[in-house]
């Protein structure tokens, strides 16, 4: 085998699995599909589950309820047909009856298996000798254990008293990977490196890199194994995790500081015309994040700042002042969105407050060819100072004579790659990230540690905001009558559903059919629908009669999630809202509740949904604060799944740290990072050379 002449235990992890064979399995296939190739990717497969097996005892010690482990002597076995079938083949099925002798006394126990395959009965004829585990009962005055697991003695779980359970994987069962493990020589988990330093493993009692795989996966005799040996052994593990990703973090922030990029003059008036830009005076928190953003561009290194607040709290209104501050000096600004609708509106916001002084474009994948193609020309020449576009701004043929920010709105929709591409098209431009979905302070300082962070909490002075509600079939009408009260007071409604037409597999609400049924409940009012499969020009459409309200009711797919701002629509419902994740839901109810008139959010079930889904609705209805909402999904969707699907390069894919559940132990990497300031160097230059590290700069 290859492995055995490898230099270094470095080598040794990342050995290929295949070459513990000699030819391709099933098993090697199965885990090569879970990007499981080397032995270190062999490692973070973690077991579901450890348990400590009760030792071999004499059968006069079995006693009724009891989860007993024995070992004896197949004397008679019965195997009869209960002429049930099973399967494709339809399998006959059995009731078989096995009487085993005690191995350490004249005692006999019987081993049952109703339903079961002849697989089992084949098994079972193969041994004479066997080792069974289960939960003691009595039949016939005569002690019995139904459905027990049976051991090869001297193999695996019965040498090592412990039963290791790994998941199932391409219907690979749990005994096939554990084999996998098995075949790693004698030596192997005591070589495995460690990356800790020894002084810090000592001053916090830590176990050793090694000594944690082997309790994590039950490579220790059963003896010295116990649950809080295991707790060590992932508590030393996570605090790992946590060092390396702070360390990520430190190393981008290291690499973009070694970046240089003139420092822009900024004049007081200059900077007090940007906080007067629009008819209201910033909030506190506005004012205080262009401040931020103006102390970082008088620097000389390239800004990185994400910009995070609640839904409609005012993020743009900071944006569009630090494009003017940038404008001042001679620099162009680009705006990227996620879809054309966002796009448009802020360039016809854009345009309307600066518009009189700079020349500002819109450059979205249905601009025509020939438009495209000036639009491109001025960027190039410098004529153009402002462009809002969609994933067009990022093509080859955009180029800018002197791009000194990019603005990023509702970033998470976008890939890493794609924000250093726009990035590119600049000599080291200023960056500001912009999300409306809050994010809890335990991700921030993982997934977006390395930037400088504003966030703006307090709204803007005069809006109602939202109430919400949860209905369901019992409290359909109540609802519905709520809507047409509040129509009839020439106000507006949105009425979102997850899909746009009927589908055989989910029993959903469809737009089609949400459509024709609210021109049924609703047949006096004017009804319009928008999805994203429309025309840009029948969206806008849409769009602009609801605005000028020649329409009373929208019926929209989640495109109204972002980039809608119609001050009349006071009615947010959301129909199968079980199919939002709850930042959705949360930014779809900030749709409404934007002006002087109170908004009505309404979360409208009418099936039944799984506790978990009604917990979900639940915080929705509780809570108005985006944070704490975020907090609250963070716990019940896990930090990979917070923005739905993740973004490739954007976040560290954690193996056992849950940053909501350990916490206590991410604090505590942060603290030892700055504690222990030359400790970890040995991490740092292995990091060094590793590339990915550097993906999110």
């Amino acid at each position: 085998m290859r492995w055995r002449t490898l230099s270094s235990n470095k080598d040794i992890l990342s050995t290929q699995i295949s070459d513990l064979y000699s030819k391709p399995t099933k098993t090697l296939e199965a885990l090569n599909k879970k990007n499981i190739y080397t032995i270190n990717d062999l490692l973070w497969l973690m077991p579901r589950r450890i348990v400590k097996l009760p030792e071999i005892a004499n059968f006069q010690y079995a006693n009724i309820g009891d989860f007993f482990r024995g070992r004896g002597t197949i004397v008679s076995m019965q195997a009869k047909p209960n002429f049930k079938s099973r399967g494709k083949g339809r399998a006959v099925l059995l009731n078989i009856a096995v009487t085993v002798k005690d191995d350490l006394s004249d005692n006999y126990i019987t081993l049952k298996w109703f339903n079961a395959y002849q697989s089992i009965q084949k098994k079972l004829e193969q041994l004479k000798h066997l080792e069974f585990l289960g939960v003691v009962s009595v039949f016939n005055d005569s002690l019995q254990i139904v459905n027990p697991e049976l051991f090869e003695i001297g193999k695996s779980d019965s040498e090592s008293g412990l039963r290791i359970t790994y998941p199932t994987i391409e219907s690979v069962k749990s005994h096939h990977i554990q084999k996998v493990f098995d075949k790693l020589p004698n030596g192997f988990w005591d070589k495995i490196p460690e990356i800790i330093p020894s002084n810090i493993l000592e001053d916090k009692g830590l176990l050793s890199r090694s000594m944690a795989f082997k309790y994590l996966h039950g490579r220790v005799p059963s003896n010295e194994w116990s649950q809080d040996k295991f707790d060590q052994a992932k508590r030393r593990i996570i605090y790992e995790e946590f060092i390396y990703d702070q360390l990520k973090i430190k190393l981008r922030k290291n690499k973009r500081t070694e970046l240089s990029r003139k420092s822009l003059k900024i004049s007081l008036d200059q900077i007090q015309k940007a906080k007067s830009l629009y008819p209201y005076q910033l909030t506190i928190d506005q004012d205080k994040a262009l401040d931020d953003i103006v102390s970082d561009f008088s620097g000389t290194t390239p800004a990185m700042r994400l910009i995070q607040g609640d839904v409609g709290c005012g993020k743009t209104t900071v944006a569009v002042a630090s494009a003017y501050l940038i404008l001042k000096t001679g620099g162009q600004v680009a705006l990227m969105c996620p879809t054309e609708t966002l796009a448009l509106q802020h360039f016809r916001e854009i345009e309307e407050i600066l518009g009189n002084e700079f020349k500002v474009e819109l450059l979205v994948g249905s601009t025509k060819a020939s438009e495209k193609k000036k639009i491109n020309e001025s960027l190039e020449s410098g004529d153009c100072d402002i462009v809002i576009g969609t994933h067009s701004l990022f093509q080859d043929s955009v180029n800018f004579k002197n791009l000194e920010l990019a603005i990023i709105d509702e970033q998470h929709k976008f890939g890493v790659e794609q924000r250093i591409k726009l990035m590119k098209k600049g000599e080291n431009p200023h960056c500001l990230i912009m999300s409306a979905t809050p994010i809890p302070r335990s991700l921030s300082l993982t997934k977006y540690g390395d930037l400088d962070i504003s966030i703006i909490k307090t709204m803007p002075g005069g809006r109602k905001g939202q109430k919400t509600r949860i209905v369901t079939n019992a409290n359909l009408n109540n609802y519905l009558s709520f809507v047409k009260t509040r129509l009839e007071m020439k106000e507006q409604a949105y009425i979102v559903v997850p899909a746009i037409e009927e589908s055989e597999n989910d029993d959903i609400r469809n737009l089609e059919h949400t459509y024709e049924l609210y021109k049924q409940y609703f047949p006096e009012f004017r009804i319009a629908y928008l999805h994203g499969r429309m025309s840009p020009d029948e969206k806008q459409a849409a769009i602009t009669d609801f605005k000028e309200h020649k329409t009373d009711i929208l019926i929209a797919t989640s495109v109204i999630e972002v980039g809608i701002n119609i001050i009349n629509s006071t009615i947010m419902a959301i129909l199968s809202p079980e199919r939002f994740g709850l930042s959705s839901l949360h930014q779809m109810r900030g749709r409404v509740g934007r002006g002087n008139k109170p908004g009505f959010c309404f979360l409208v079930t009418d099936r039944e949904i799984t506790p978990d889904s009604m917990q979900r609705l639940q915080v929705i209805e509780k809570y108005t604060d985006g944070f704490k909402i975020a907090e609250e999904d963070l716990k019940i969707r896990g930090e990979g799944d917070l923005f739905g699907q993740e973004q490739s390069g954007v976040v560290t894919q954690k193996r056992l740290a849950n940053i909501v559940l350990n916490q206590d132990i991410l604090y505590e990497a942060i603290e030892d990072i700055k504690k222990y300031p030359n400790d970890f160097d040995s991490i740092i230059n292995f990091m060094n050379h590793d590339e990915k590290v550097f993906t999110t700069i």
